[in-house]
């Protein structure tokens, strides 16, 4: 809507729906307040267009079949926009531009032999750049580059020291892959091995998850304590892996982040328990009896959903700040993905973890902060609540007047990873065992996964 400040008259000049939710806008007015771009996903990507201040369709700036993940800025005296993409792999981030009167195509300003994740602070002329580059595996330099040539007039940070002992650590590369789950759809992983790893032998596996719309897992992209941690387990002898099931905000199409509408917790956990199943089938040193997963905030919601709906499946989840039930959290997130709880409470009660308590088999340990001002203590009470009903055994820890990310106090954080390693070497035995006479998987009968279990 258009609003004259003075006279207070209001007048609408463009109307976006979708059948599902409609994501914030990232507007720019160009020409003096005459012009201003707008994002949409109308084709099915995440696009950005130009509008007059009449609301006339200018025209599509970004053509093609790939998402625009944000604007970056624009550059009007050149007539340069600029926006952050990877259209061949969505665990990376590039830096690219396109001419604003729509004549040539997109231009990558990142260098092609720098992969991972790229993150920019442009000035307002567009000649110069602070820029970020970072890896899953060598921590992030930043320096001072030139635009358009990305030529480095000067380092800022090489965080060498970091670099030389992340380098001294005695580990393998950590390989993406995608995994077929069936009908056609694929999700991106990957994954740590163990760096002395006989695949002759089955290994524990563990999962590190999220799911939801809010945040990627399998980004390549320097993650510092979690990487480090990961790698310490790799060393005990587990696989580490991660995987990206639909609806997580990966650039891989509006029809990829959007099938989850209504469905939250529900979809994502058939997609991650399915690739799970296909992963056992693919590599034979996974050891099926021995896999396990942890996750934080929706990580650790999708935790629990993946061990109490698949109790065949996951013999461990370490989840931490949860939501139990959807209708505990709040509705600026909850109702944008699952509509409201009168329309939808078959998708409120299905996708939520505390439904399915009863199927639990493994061994669980759950964890929450006392002062959690974002998912409310309220849900790890009645989650325990529920278990205690059920008859079942797990393990609980509280942290006091700790927030969501339980980070406060003294030695928080340390206490927290530890917790976790020492649960996982307990119940969850590190290092290799002997296969079986015959291969393991043939031993396995895989149950059906399907949408709505009773």
């Amino acid at each position: 809507m258009l609003a004259d400040v003075k006279t207070g008259k209001v007048r609408a000049i463009l109307s976006e729906s979708d059948s599902s939710w409609i994501e914030p806008n990232n507007i720019y007015w160009l020409e003096k307040n005459q012009k201003f771009t707008w994002m949409s996903e109308r084709d099915d990507w995440q696009h950005i267009y130009l509008y007059s201040r009449s609301g006339q369709k200018m025209g599509l700036l970004t053509p093609g079949e790939f998402d625009v993940i944000v604007i970056q800025g624009i550059d009007e005296t050149n007539g340069w926009l600029y926006y952050i993409a990877s259209p061949e792999n969505p665990s990376q981030r590039y830096l690219c531009r396109i001419s604003l009167n729509g004549t040539g195509g997109p231009e990558r300003i990142t260098p092609k032999g720098m992969a991972g994740t790229h993150l920019y602070q442009v000035s307002p002329d567009f000649r110069w750049a602070i820029h970020t580059h970072s890896t899953i595996e060598i921590p992030p330099t930043i320096d001072l580059v030139r635009l358009p040539g990305h030529d480095v007039v000067r380092v800022l940070e090489d965080n060498a020291e970091l670099r030389e002992c992340v380098n001294k650590i005695k580990r393998r590369p950590t390989e993406f892959f995608r995994i077929d789950i069936g009908e056609g759809v694929e999700l991106d992983g990957c994954c740590i091995k163990p760096p002395d790893m006989d695949p002759d032998k089955l290994y524990p596996l563990l999962f590190y998850v999220y799911g939801e719309p809010a945040l990627q897992t399998v980004l390549d992209k320097w993650e510092g304590r979690q990487y480090l941690w990961h790698l310490m387990l790799a060393q005990q002898g587990y696989l580490i892996m991660s995987m990206d099931n639909r609806g997580t905000p990966a650039p891989r199409s509006r029809a990829w982040r959007k099938i989850i509408y209504r469905q939250l917790g529900i979809l994502a956990a058939l997609d991650q328990a399915a690739a799970t199943q296909a992963i056992i089938k693919r590599w034979g040193y996974v050891d099926p009896l021995r896999i396990g997963v942890y996750g934080h905030s929706g990580g650790g919601q999708m935790s629990l959903n993946l061990i109490f709906r698949y109790p065949d499946l996951y013999c461990l989840a370490m989840p931490s700040s949860f939501v139990s039930h959807q209708r505990f959290y709040h509705p600026g997130y909850q109702e944008c993905f699952m509509g409201l709880l009168q329309d939808n409470p078959e998708g409120y009660k299905n996708g939520s973890p505390i439904t399915w308590a009863h199927r639990l088999k493994g061994d669980l340990l759950i964890i929450h902060g006392t002062a959690d001002s974002n998912v409310h203590y309220q849900s790890y009470e009645a989650l325990t609540n529920e278990l205690v009903a059920e008859k079942k055994r797990f393990t609980m820890m509280v942290y006091p007047n700790r927030e969501h990310g339980l980070r406060e106090g003294e030695n928080t954080q340390y206490h927290l990873y530890d917790l976790r390693t020492w649960y996982l070497k307990v119940h969850m035995l590190p290092g290799p065992r002997s296969r079986w006479n015959q291969n393991p998987c043939s031993s396995i009968e895989f149950f059906p996964i399907i949408l709505n279990e009773k």
